[in-house]
């Protein structure tokens, strides 16, 4: 890579479109999707430029998804302090598309190198993390590998941290995994109607499976995920995820059955059953039928609450707040469950 394309490769602060000249230089290209979270970003960049590849071997396109002054602001400053030894830092604002699946192709599509690495804005990637990732995928017969995610948790962890912490265990997430870009190209990378952080890497995982490529685990190359505070009851607003599971499934069922869920969440349809039994009760006056109902909804929802407490907090505002939300979550998630079969047009239980 020559010294006028080290020194940032940034024209008034953005990515250029990229051309075939310098190509070969590079052995790695890293993605990062951001949509303000300027401080995070900086953490996340500043583990980057410290990775113990040469500063010429890799680049770091930061797709900023919703750009912002103070976005761009601290990826020139970045970049402008790597001038001399450091990767290229390259700026993309992202306007055309909403969500990190949309973003990660804008970033892709302009990458250099013929290997793409994907990483979160809310990581830190181990010193060795590209170095590692290089060295997996020497292996010529694989399209991409998954690297390790760590998270902390607190002792004893939130049901929100015990659920974050699934990252930990996932087979293939974007927040630590490297692709070959011909691969990349050949799948049409992200399913952009997956507009939130949620199973857009499944579906990149399938698709690549599905098109013959193998996908590899690299272990030694590791980021790490630190927790993120959220606020009580956010358990409740990330049902809404449960929307794209409905997008997954209808593009892979078979996949989606074997690698996300084995079948359908029987005990919210029933819990929800009582509640529609409940109301109905008590508009004919069937109070037998009603106090029926409601017995085996309290029943239901008492257990759901316990399986969140058993192996987490058991601070009384914890607590309260498991029983509270295992109120909310079985209706909310069947109705989110059900609206993204309708939209996605989908038997989607």
């Amino acid at each position: 890579m020559n010294a006028t394309h080290s020194s940032a490769a940034i024209s008034a602060g953005m990515l250029a479109p990229a051309t075939q000249p310098g190509r070969d230089a590079l052995h790695i290209s890293v993605v990062v999707p951001t949509w303000r979270r300027p401080d995070l970003l900086r953490r996340c960049l500043d583990a980057l430029c410290a990775q113990d590849l040469p500063g010429h071997a890799f680049e770091v396109i930061v797709c900023d998804d919703g750009p912002t002054a103070d976005t761009h602001r601290l990826v020139e400053a970045v970049a402008r302090r790597q001038q001399a030894a450091g990767p290229a830092i390259h700026y993309l604002p992202v306007t055309a598309t909403q969500g990190p699946a949309g973003a990660r192709n804008q970033g892709w599509q302009r990458a250099r190198a013929g290997i793409v690495a994907f990483t979160d804005d809310d990581t830190v990637p181990d010193p060795g993390w590209l170095r590692q990732g290089l060295m997996a995928m020497d292996d010529p017969a694989l399209g991409a590998v998954s690297g390790k995610v760590v998270m902390p948790l607190p002792d004893p962890p939130t049901d929100y941290a015990l659920n974050e912490s699934g990252l930990t265990t996932a087979e293939f997430v974007t927040a630590n995994c490297i692709v070959r870009r011909d691969a990349l190209r050949a799948v049409g990378g992200f399913d952009e109607r997956f507009t939130m952080a949620w199973r857009e890497d499944s579906d990149l995982q399938f698709k690549l499976l599905e098109n013959g490529y193998r996908i590899g685990r690299a272990e030694q190359a590791v980021v790490v995920h630190p927790l993120r505070p959220a606020p009580p009851g956010i358990s409740v607003r990330q049902q809404r995820k449960v929307y794209f599971d409905a997008l997954l499934y209808r593009k892979h069922p078979s996949r989606y059955r074997r690698h996300i869920s084995a079948h359908p969440p029987w005990n919210y349809f029933v819990i929800v059953a009582c509640l529609a039994v409940m109301a109905i009760a008590a508009i004919a006056q069937w109070p037998t039928v009603g106090g029926i109902a409601l017995l085996v909804w309290a029943a239901l929802t008492l257990s759901f609450a316990w399986r969140r407490l058993r192996h987490t907090s058991r601070r009384p505002s914890h607590v309260l707040e498991m029983v509270l939300t295992s109120i909310a979550i079985p209706p909310l998630s069947v109705y989110w469950r059900l609206l993204g079969a309708w939209h996605f047009r989908v038997a989607f239980l």
